[in-house]
């Protein structure tokens, strides 16, 4: 571990990191940060001149400069690789107006997973009022309209309103605007039949032809009689697309512990990888054949990245797995840290937003912990059989990357899946004979010469697949749920994870303080965020279809609603509480603080002459006479709950601006938080 941490590329990468967090946290002005990367370039070759000529006196500063220029390098790549930083994007048009209708071109780039409403595709606005522009933009599309007719590389001519992605509307929900930000995704259009023409075909993409393909290997298998899990599954495993995948069997996976299956990784490149060196080996036997089959691997597996949607997890794989191919071309096997290491630099390097994505970080934290837990687990016991020693090499593997993502995944996900060992133990020894058997079985297709017994037994293969997974899935009692970690949480366990690990290795006493350190450091996190969790008061109204007002005294939360929802479990996750009541909507007052809230329902009443409140919370759109209640109450706030009519909402915004009442509306600004 010490050797990898004072490997120069690990250190010149974490640097570049650095500098991609600041480049996305902070506003950097372009002018500026050009006139620093000369200053710093200058500086750079200025201490590497001293170095050489008075090694003793400059090497630390030359170092020092080296480091700050990879910072340096890591906000310039995502200032200068974000869209909105040029000119040329849609959004700095002068003639672009938010929800004003716009006449543009936009190119379809990607089909994404749709909803119970529309179907969904990420495009490229081609040109905006007749002018050229770039950018990315989400298009919803209403289910029933086109549906079969668009495709990858289709342009459309459209007149309509650009909105803004909304932002999470309530407190630790999934916040989409985040992550299509992280996308380089800022606004959405909503379209129907009536705004759209489709334009004659213009010039092909590669991701025009890789969906062409992906299209026609689908017809064929259909063609063969493959059914819709089954064919998910291979759009999955094999061709990186998880849209068609049913949201039960999706569920099914994750509670099994074996989503990583369905993503196309390094695991599923490893395998092709030595299936292309089986086919191009008889290539060595002729002069510079080494180098064709070398050429020929890595141009196929870049394909096979772009076919299956250049996802994360796959660019990592090719990249990581493209370095090893040229080291055995080289005679060379590089050491698996600097290729892990090497293919980080250039993919942040080239695509810095890849940083911010789940997949990638997790890819890189299980392959990383495989390399370094693996062995140490499996050197604690061999067997000489070989079924045993095989069996025991895979759990050790499960087990390590469990190390590696477990508080991650944890962060991210708030379960741990029990039987995770389980699933892997079940599936992964056959994973290599399956994506085999899908690439044969799909070339086959292609050709029309698939014969109906092998599309058979690979469709019976796919759905006991399918079977043993939700049988894994259905020990639910081994499925912990609602786990609440926070990021400084989640650091500590990760320090205490490697300080364990590494007394392990060598139990020295030094190292034995450093993990015990790490320990007292997880428990005064614990201690601090449990004072923090008990010293909380806060009086919430969420912002949902259902009326939900939530009272919080520290640990213990109550909840007034006719219907508990996801909102609920998403705020007790987030704030680390499990203890909560669910008591139905039929109380009127609350007293919080200095502050006395009435409630008025869909009865309209709120005459309480015993009653003096400060604030109005509207639900379930009352026909009152806001003006009148309002000269009546005298509230000095006025509050109104996503249960409200959109007319009703607007009508309440004008009479309380009249009134000169502040008005707060859920739907627009989140949900209403008193402490």
């Amino acid at each position: 571990m010490i050797k990898f941490l004072k490997f120069v590329p690990i250190q010149i990468t974490f640097f570049l990191i650095i500098g991609i967090l600041i480049g996305n946290y902070f506003a950097i002005n372009v002018v500026q940060l050009m006139f620093v990367c000369c200053t710093v370039i200058l500086l750079l070759v200025v201490s590497n001149f001293l170095a050489n000529k008075y090694l003793k006196y400059f090497n630390s500063l030359f170092t020092s400069f080296v480091f700050l220029t990879s910072v340096i390098i890591g906000i310039s790549t995502i200032t200068f690789q974000n869209d909105l930083n040029t000119t040329k994007h849609y959004s700095n048009q002068e003639n672009f107006k938010m929800d004003v209708p716009v006449k543009s071109i936009l190119k379809l780039r990607k089909e994404l997973k749709s909803n119970t409403n529309y179907n969904k595709y990420e495009a490229i606005v081609i040109t905006l009022d007749e002018e050229n522009t770039v950018g990315k933009i989400l298009i919803n599309i209403k289910k029933g309209n086109l549906k079969n007719q668009l495709f990858v590389d289709d342009e459309l001519l459209v007149k309509t309103e650009f909105r803004a992605i909304p932002k999470q509307l309530n407190p630790y929900g999934f916040d989409y605007k985040k992550y299509l930000k992280n996308q380089q995704i800022h606004h959405q259009v909503y379209l129907n039949n009536s705004s759209i023409l489709k334009l004659p075909k213009q010039s092909k993409t590669i991701y025009g032809i890789a969906a062409s393909i992906r299209k026609s290997i689908n017809q064929s298998l259909i063609k063969n009689g493959f059914k819709e899990n089954e064919l998910a599954l291979i759009n999955a495993l094999l061709l990186g697309q998880r849209q068609t995948i049913s949201e039960d069997l999706l569920d099914s996976y994750k509670d099994a512990g074996a989503i990583h299956i369905l993503a196309v990784s390094g695991l599923h490149i490893g395998v092709i990888l030595l299936l292309l060196l089986f086919l191009f080996k008889s290539l060595h036997q002729f002069k510079y054949g080494k180098l064709i089959a070398t050429i020929f691997i890595i141009s196929l597996l870049w394909f096979y990245a772009l076919l299956a949607g250049l996802s994360a997890s796959v660019v990592r794989a090719v990249a990581m797995f493209s370095a090893l191919s040229i080291g055995l071309q080289l005679n060379k096997p590089s050491n698996i840290y600097n290729n892990l290491v090497i293919s980080m630099f250039f993919l942040l390097l080239f695509h810095p937003f890849y940083l911010f994505e789940v997949g990638f970080q997790l890819s890189y934290l299980a392959v990383f912990s495989i390399v370094w837990i693996q062995p140490k687990l499996y050197n604690l016991w061999i067997s000489e059989i070989w079924f045993f020693r095989k069996s025991w090499q895979l759990f050790t593997v499960s087990i390590a990357a469990q190390f590696g993502i477990l508080p991650l995944s944890l962060f991210y996900f708030h379960q741990f899946p029990g039987l995770f060992f389980v699933a892997n133990m079940l599936i992964i020894p056959f994973l290599g004979f399956i994506l085999i058997a899908g690439i044969v079985v799909i070339m086959l297709s292609l050709s029309n010469l698939l014969p109906q017994f092998l599309a058979t037994f690979y469709e019976y293969v796919l759905k006991l697949m399918n079977e043993i997974i939700t049988w894994v899935s259905g020990f639910d009692a081994f499925v912990i749920r609602n786990i609440s970690i926070s990021v400084l949480a989640m650091l500590g366990i990760y320090l205490c994870v490697v300080f364990a690990l590494k007394w392990f290795e060598k139990r020295t006493f030094q190292r034995l303080i450093l993990f015990l350190s790490t320990i007292i450091f997880l428990q005064s996190i614990y201690f601090f965020e449990k004072y923090q969790r008990q010293s909380e008061k806060e009086f919430i109204v969420f912002n949902a279809k259902e009326s939900i007002i939530a009272i919080r005294k520290g640990e213990e939360v109550q909840f007034i609603t006719s219907k508990a929802v996801n909102t609920i479990n998403d705020y007790t996750i987030g704030i680390g509480v499990k203890n909560y009541k669910i008591s139905e909507a039929n109380k009127k007052i609350f007293h919080f603080k200095n502050e006395t809230i009435l409630v008025v329902d869909s009865l309209g009443f709120y005459n309480f002459n015993s009653v003096k409140p400060s604030i109005i919370l509207l639900q379930q759109s009352p026909k009152i006479n806001l003006n009148r209640l309002i000269k009546t109450v005298k509230p000095k706030l006025i509050i109104a709950d996503g249960t409200n009519y959109k007319s009703y909402l607007k009508r309440w915004k004008n009479t309380c601006i009249k009134n000169k009442t502040p008005f707060y509306s859920t739907s627009q600004k989140g949900a209403y938080i008193l402490k």
